[in-house]
Formats: C-alpha cells, structure tokens, sequence
C-alpha cells in the first residue's frame, strides 16, 4: 500500500473509533513517506490517547 492509502484506512478506522488500528495505519504511512498527512493525525491520536487512556499508550 502507498503511505495515502495507509492514511486513508487510518481514517476509516478513527472514525470506527478503533484508535490502535488506527494508530497503526498511520506509522506505516509516516514509515513510508515522513512527510505524510499522517505525521498530523498521529499527533491527534496521541492527544486522544492522552487525555482519555492514560494507561493505553505510553509512548
């Protein structure tokens, strides 16, 4: 997949809530292309996991 399709279904899966997979899409699509919109959906996410799931992520 190209880092814009791991981008893509990291969306699906944000908007399904399921935030792991999510999370995943988008390092794949950051390891692919650094420079990808992903860069800035993983800061939220992490935001996400930050103020709601202490415990979840620890990065």
């Amino acid at each position: 997949m190209t880092s814009e399709e791991w981008y893509q279904q990291g969306n699906v899966y944000r908007k399904e809530q399921d935030f792991q997979k999510a999370m995943h899409c988008y390092m794949e699509a950051i390891a692919i292309d650094p420079n990808s919109k992903a860069v800035e959906a993983k800061k939220m996410l992490e935001d996400i996991y930050s103020f709601y799931c202490k415990d979840m992520y620890n990065p």
